[in-house]
């Protein structure tokens, strides 16, 4: 990604702090065990303030750095359409209502979570949770694919994701090992060919 394209909003679209404030605590209050689906539908489908593709590597970007990668987004995304103010106003909505109901729920899971109906409930938001995961996954493969297919040969990508799930789904490799092999190999091979994958 360029830093043009990263840090340079649309020109037809723009958004203020408090615009980024509500739309990152709406965001972080419909999440229940991760906002990513939401945060893909509300970013890249409804408001279009980042494509399928720049979302993606957006998200890419932002789990290789520090912190929980939802809120690397909310950063460069306030950053990118209204700066250090907005950076800080997307990472505020991301934060103030998770932080207050966590709070209160810790409380009362400490209080009720004995029960077998409250446990049941819990197993089931967390399969709910996986399945948006997945979808979301799914839409965001597919549009890095149609990008990648659009510019050439993607067999060495798919090698690279091949090894990453052999490593990590099927011999349990730490993701640290896993990442310090197959990142160079990416970057590499993303060298070699001019920035072109």
């Amino acid at each position: 990604m360029s830093s043009d394209s990263a840090l340079a909003p649309p020109a037809a679209r723009t958004a203020g702090c408090l615009e980024l404030f509500l739309v990152f605590s709406a965001l972080a209050l419909q999440g229940f065990g991760g906002v990513l689906p939401f945060a893909y539908r509300a970013l890249v489908e409804r408001r279009q303030w980042v494509t399928a593709a720049e979302f993606a590597e957006l998200l890419a970007f932002a789990q290789i750095l520090p912190g929980p990668t939802i809120c690397n987004v909310s950063l460069m995304i306030g950053w990118r359409y209204a700066g250090v103010a907005g950076a800080l106003s997307a990472l505020a909505g991301m934060l103030a209502g998770p932080f207050l109901i966590v709070i209160a729920l810790g409380a009362a899971y400490t209080r009720y979570g004995d029960i077998p109906q409250v446990r049941a409930a819990v197993g089931g938001m967390a399969a709910v949770a996986a399945g948006l995961i997945a979808a979301t996954a799914w839409k965001m493969g597919a549009a890095l694919l149609r990008k990648q297919a659009a510019k050439g040969s993607m067999a060495v990508q798919a090698l690279l994701l091949l090894l990453a799930f052999v490593g990590l789904g099927l011999l349990h490799w730490r993701l640290v090992a896993v990442f310090l092999v197959l990142a160079p190999l990416g970057a590499l091979y993303f060298y070699r060919n001019g920035g072109r994958p």
